[in-house]
């Protein structure tokens, strides 16, 4: 199955790659929510520099708005610190929400049929849908996230920031990605048509990014939509992301907190990987009988 799989991984890949304005949309959208968002959101902006017409000196200026970002932001230097890390997961998921989308257009022009009378695993289809999608996603992250340090007034790593954390940060990267392109791919085998796969995307999206700690602490949500942000996934990746990004190396009181969202990422992916993986062949087999079955003629052979 490795090399079925390999195959059709490089087959998405070179797609992806041979069409340079999807490479340069995929980059140059997260920069646009770095610098746009990143300067409106600012809520140290809100602050204002006179009050009742006295000005505020900018030694008090600062060690005010260093407070707000202590308090409210868990500490990051600065606020596109903090949304660093909902960007790079946000890149995953919306890279992930469109894995399946050549699933509908590779039924669409026969190529899928193709696959499913040919000699290999169904499962290699699936596998390599999600994998490319990773590799995309991981890549494009990987990019933005050097992109964010060079910046002026970027993103800034705690001054304990090593190697370690490094692989940490992207380990719950790619945890994420594996769990949502296993479960967007599982849904685009069920559609047959492009709009339909558009509808549904944007309607779990967008909500998945705004309910979670992306751009906004989760103690500012209401209570209700604070528990549903707990068990957002997205959550539990961009606080192992932040964590390393903003405080660097561990200790011994915060490993309790880490593994448990590592553990939930975990957990996620495996319950999204097997349950869909098994019912996709399954789905991908039935989808393949009435082909079959309107190639017989009318004496009844399989055309086949």
């Amino acid at each position: 199955m490795i090399s079925e799989t390999w195959a059709l991984t490089v087959r998405e890949l070179r797609k992806w790659v041979r069409t340079p304005a999807l490479v340069l949309v995929a980059l140059v959208q997260p920069i646009l929510w770095l610098a746009l968002f990143g300067s409106a959101f600012n809520p140290t902006n809100l602050i204002p520099r006179s009050v009742a017409g006295l000005q505020i000196p900018d030694q008090v200026y600062d060690q005010i708005s260093n407070s707000i970002l202590s308090q409210t932001f868990g500490g990051a230097p600065n606020y596109i610190t903090y949304l660093a890390s909902g960007i790079l997961c946000m890149i995953l998921l919306f890279n992930s929400a469109f894995s399946g989308g050549s699933i509908v257009w590779d039924r669409r022009f026969g190529f899928l049929n193709k696959l499913l009378a040919a000699p290999i695993p169904r499962t290699s289809i699936f596998l390599s849908k999600v994998l490319s999608t990773i590799f995309k996603g991981m890549f494009q992250a990987f990019v933005i996230f050097f992109f964010a340090l060079v910046i002026p007034g970027g993103l800034i790593l705690s001054t304990s920031f090593n190697a370690l954390d490094f692989v940490g940060l992207f380990v719950g990267l790619f945890l994420l990605a594996l769990g949502l392109s296993s479960a967007f791919t599982a849904i685009a085998v069920r559609i047959a048509k492009w709009e339909t796969l558009i509808a549904i995307v944007n309607f779990i999206n967008l909500p998945m990014l705004f309910v979670s700690s992306a751009l906004f602490p989760i103690s500012s949500m209401p209570s209700w939509l604070q528990a549903v942000a707990n068990v957002n996934p997205m959550t539990k990746a961009i606080e192992i992301s932040r964590f390393f990004v903003i405080q660097g190396s561990l200790t011994a009181a915060q490993y309790g907190s880490l593994f448990y969202d590592f553990a939930y990422l975990a957990i996620f992916c495996s319950v999204i990987y097997d349950s869909r993986s098994i019912r996709i062949e399954n789905r991908l087999e039935e989808r393949l009988m009435p082909e079959r079955t309107s190639t017989k003629n009318s004496k009844g052979f399989n055309l086949l």
